[in-house]
């Protein structure tokens, strides 16, 4: 099992490429997940620049290495950009000749390439049909040796009904695809990470086959999980002309606070609750998507794109702005957020662990030579730390325990005729020896 992260969708595109593997690897990271675009290696028709390719490389160390390859080019591509989204390549045989080199230059230190992120996601993470990405996942696999990762199933499919634009679109890649690719990537959002995981297997199931998943992106809270709320959203952005101009009737809105605590000038009890919300969501959706036999995840993500000030009115910084593990100080990402912590506690929980055991619905074990039991209770996303704790008893194998919630503060834990005696509240606990 590893614990990785997504460095951002822009590593060496908007500046120069800067270090971030050793910050990562401070956290406990494992693996990092990194973007690479085909105009920003290939400039012009076979002329290289392995600046950020390199700048990678050298940092990685003993960090295992995700490489989500994207078909974004200004002169060989259908549609000519130097971002988001890719489109399919005027000739393979260049796109082939683009990746062949890719690869020859990782030398064989990249252990996951994956073929576009969320193509479902069409005009805005893919501009092709599911025919032309199953045609560049296929090129891509001619010249790929090592692992090759499904491009993502995400939000778009997952919470759409049966029959649905995603789904048929997935419904394709499954069938047509299903000897291009090794791991199946699933992005968690929401709390529901066991239905999800069910749901994608299920649909490679339709298909005669199942393989392997893994999360490349994972985390929360975002504005999508309080669709109560979602109204006020709707309200604001009734008249807008563009996303700029949505964004900032939100922050003209009287939102309320499930919504308020994701734009930056929200009040700081509210953006100290979103804080906290993060750090257990990171915990329950890792544990979930391990228990549910996934083993490497992605949590979304480190820190921001690049060093400066940000526009705080962009639509994507509304929706995951505020999932940074990390920030700059001045140039440096060295400072950590709660969440930083958090994840760091949790990779040293997770040290020398064989697997992860559901125990109940909200609880699970962490098999090493000394398990650790991980217990939570379910609850409101927002104001579920205000309700009455709980009282569990589950089965321990030793006489004595300690316990540490996700904050790092000790929790009270009783031991008696081979249980453990805990207040279960909705902010996980870690139980130790």
């Amino acid at each position: 099992m590893k614990l990785g992260v997504v460095r951002g969708i822009s590593y060496g595109v908007w500046g120069p490429p800067g270090e971030f593997v050793p910050q990562a690897e401070n956290l406990g990271v494992g693996l990092v997940r990194a973007y690479l675009y085909w105009g920003q290696v290939e400039r012009r028709p076979g002329e290289y620049d392995w600046t950020a390719v390199d700048a990678l490389l050298a940092q990685a160390g003993d960090v295992e290495i995700w490489l989500t390859v994207c078909a974004s080019s200004t002169w060989a591509t259908r549609q000519p950009t130097e971002f988001l989204p890719p489109s399919p390549p005027k000739d393979l045989g260049q796109y082939r000749e683009f990746v062949r080199r890719l690869v020859e230059r990782c030398a064989g230190r990249v252990t996951y390439w994956q073929c576009e992120n969320e193509p479902s996601n069409t005009d805005l993470l893919w501009a092709g049909t599911a025919g032309e990405y199953v045609a560049l996942l296929r090129t891509m696999r001619e010249v790929v040796d090592t692992t090759m990762v499904l491009g993502g199933c995400g939000y778009d499919v997952l919470s759409s009904q049966p029959g649905s634009e995603p789904r048929r679109f997935f419904g394709q890649v499954l069938d047509e695809g299903r000897d291009y690719f090794d791991l199946f990537s699933v992005n968690l959002y929401g709390e529901a990470v066991p239905d999800y995981l069910a749901d994608v297997r299920a649909m490679m199931r339709e298909h005669g086959y199942e393989k392997p998943l893994v999360a490349g992106e994972i985390g929360g809270p975002v504005p999508f999980e309080f669709p109560e709320a979602l109204p006020a959203v709707g309200q604001a952005m009734a008249s807008a002309q563009s996303e700029r101009d949505a964004v900032l009737a939100l922050y003209a809105a009287d939102l309320p606070d499930r919504l308020r605590m994701f734009l930056v000038d929200c009040p700081p009890e509210l953006e100290a609750k979103r804080h906290r919300i993060a750090c257990r969501q990171l915990v329950t959706r890792t544990l979930l998507a391990l228990a549910g036999g996934v083993r490497e995840t992605c949590y979304w993500h480190l820190a921001p794109e690049a060093p400066g000030e940000i526009d705080p009115y962009q639509l994507m910084g509304v929706m995951f702005g505020k999932l940074n593990l990390l920030a700059y100080e001045g140039r440096e990402l060295a400072h950590r957020n709660p969440a930083a912590d958090t994840f760091a506690l949790l990779a040293c929980q997770l040290a020398g662990a064989t697997g992860v055991t559901a125990v109940d619905e909200h609880a699970v074990r962490i098999d090493k030579d000394d398990p650790v039991l991980v217990v939570w209770a379910a609850g409101d996303t927002f104001d579920g730390e205000d309700a009455s704790p709980e009282p569990v008893e589950l089965p321990w194998h030793a006489p004595t325990a300690n316990a540490v919630d996700v904050f790092g503060k000790p929790a009270q834990v009783g031991v008696l005729d081979g249980k453990i005696r805990v207040q279960r509240t909705v902010t996980p606990v870690f139980i130790t020896v």
